[in-house]
């Protein structure tokens, strides 16, 4: 069993949902992103601060992360904790895809 925090575009989140699921089913513990409840525009600054902080808190729990590439996009967000993970030498773990091609 690896500890695994997901990453990705919130765009995705129903992929994201889906393919956090399956790994779980493998018999990985998947940190998850923490996925907003209303616009972001309706969160204050330090509560968005708050969750980013949070998510590398899970990275640095974390065996791995893996990093959910739907239609070859990687945001900014995205590719910053990436390059966290790999300063902290976790193993990154890609799941590449297209939009409608998961199982």
């Amino acid at each position: 069993m690896k500890i695994i925090t997901v990453c990705g575009s919130l765009k995705y989140q129903d992929e994201i949902m889906k393919i956090t699921e399956e790994y779980a089913l493998k018999g990985n513990c998947m940190l998850s992103i923490v996925y907003p409840t209303k616009d972001l525009k309706n969160y204050k600054q330090e509560d968005i601060k708050r969750l980013g902080t949070l998510h590398l808190e899970r990275i640095k729990l974390s065996d791995a992360i893996l990093v959910v590439n739907i239609d070859n996009y990687i945001g900014k967000q995205t590719q910053k904790e990436i390059d966290f993970a790999k300063s902290l030498n976790k193993e990154i773990i890609y799941y590449n895809s297209k939009k409608g091609q998961q199982k």
